[in-house]
């Protein structure tokens, strides 16, 4: 096991009817938020007025900004920059899943920061203080609600990075599993399949002895495998709602990453893809992670065929691991595919045509590797989107 210090400040607050508690907690914070959405669904369901009542209940002020789109754009996380120096915000509250999340604490982070906030995302830069963020989780999925992370598309250039700080750590995240009742399937199934990404980015790593952590995983993975068809036969259903919705959190708020380095690599694979294509993270990852897993196998068939036993309850024959592996793979694939999701590129619209393009961003023209379990350059970055087309 590696050497590591945990932390994780995020407040949970989950529970039916939770979302009455915002203007308290926010309270805490400031007495001036910027409340940040996405499209009209927050209104549509009543959730807006209900967070607005609450803020007004505690004496909060707010000034709104909706129009996140998924894969959030730096375009409106400057206009809300903007918005919070001009009215002296003291909060960025983001209503919604993991995209307002991901652009709330980008606005949280450029508000105190004199250059671009583009700096950060692009490495030239690291902030030294940001706004406080919190959260009202709709959509289980990305995990930003308890994380450090914060994924951003550029426009210019079609640029998707993500950044990592502990400064964004929102102070609270509120769930109530019954805001997620009205999602249509097919978020249900990009939010499994983005938990799920979560937890194999962890899993596949070089760190020995994880067993702790790995049996952790282990068992997160297959509550998600539980839940999911179950949440998707039954979107009220309020018990498998709320399974879902916390192993999205526990997912990604670093617990797992603890004693050991993930890899990453299908995740950066990933961002590509949707920035030039605008697919959903979820659906992308699913599409790419058998392809990487496939590629990924001969590093340590061992690895692959212990998850394949311990997950999907397939035999692991030690002279012949990597039957085992693969048969893995195939019952991933399988499940994933039951939910709807396509394991391959294709039927997202992915064209060969933009393979070496994809690739050179991925590689920075060829100067970078992604990846920390197997690295992976331009050339292996190609052969996984090649693998990931057929």
């Amino acid at each position: 096991m590696d050497d590591f210090v945990f932390k994780n400040p995020t407040k949970i607050i989950f529970g039916k009817g939770a979302e009455s508690k915002v203007g308290a907690e926010a309270r805490e914070s400031a007495s001036k938020v910027l409340l940040h959405f996405g499209g009209g669904s927050i209104k549509k369901t009543g959730l807006y007025d209900r967070v607005v009542a609450s803020l007004k209940a505690s004496g909060v002020a707010f000034v709104e900004l909706g129009g996140v789109e998924p894969n959030p754009h730096l375009g409106l996380v400057k206009k809300g920059i903007e918005i919070c120096r001009k009215e002296k915000i003291g909060l960025v509250l983001a209503v919604g899943g993991g995209s307002a999340i991901d652009s709330a604490k980008a606005i949280a982070l450029g508000v105190p920061y004199a250059g671009d906030v583009w700096d950060f995302y692009a490495g030239n830069a690291e902030p030294a203080e940001a706004l406080p963020v919190g959260t009202i989780l709709t959509i289980p999925a990305a995990g930003s609600e308890a994380s450090t992370g914060t994924v951003i598309t550029k426009e210019e250039g079609l640029l998707k990075r993500g950044f990592n700080s502990e400064l964004i750590y929102p102070r609270f995240s509120i769930l109530n599993p019954e805001l997620a009742f009205t999602l249509p399937p097919e978020q249900i199934a990009y939010g499994a399949a983005d938990i799920m990404s979560h937890l194999l980015e962890r899993y596949f790593t070089n760190s020995r002895p994880v067993e702790f952590t790995d049996r952790l995983i282990e068992a997160t993975l297959k509550t998600v495998i539980d839940a999911a068809p179950r949440v998707l036969a039954n979107r009220g259903d309020y018990d498998s709602m709320a399974e879902l919705m916390w192993a999205g959190t526990i997912a990604h708020n670093n617990l797992l990453n603890t004693g050991r380095v993930g890899d990453w690599a299908t995740h950066d694979l990933e961002h590509e893809v949707s920035a030039i294509y605008n697919v959903a993270h979820g659906a992308g990852l699913a599409a790419l992670f058998p392809s990487w897993m496939r590629f990924a196998l001969p590093h340590d068939p061992l690895r692959f065929a212990q998850i394949a036993n311990r997950v999907w309850g397939i035999e692991l024959v030690p002279k012949d691991l990597e039957r085992a592996a693969h048969r893995g793979i195939q019952a991933l694939e399988a499940f994933w595919t039951s939910l709807g999701l396509a394991t391959r590129l294709g039927p997202l619209g992915v064209k060969d045509d933009r393979v070496a393009e994809m690739a050179e961003k991925l590689s920075a023209k060829g100067t970078r590797k992604t990846g920390n379990f197997v690295k992976i350059g331009r050339a292996e970055a190609e052969a996984i989107y090649r693998l990931a087309l057929r």
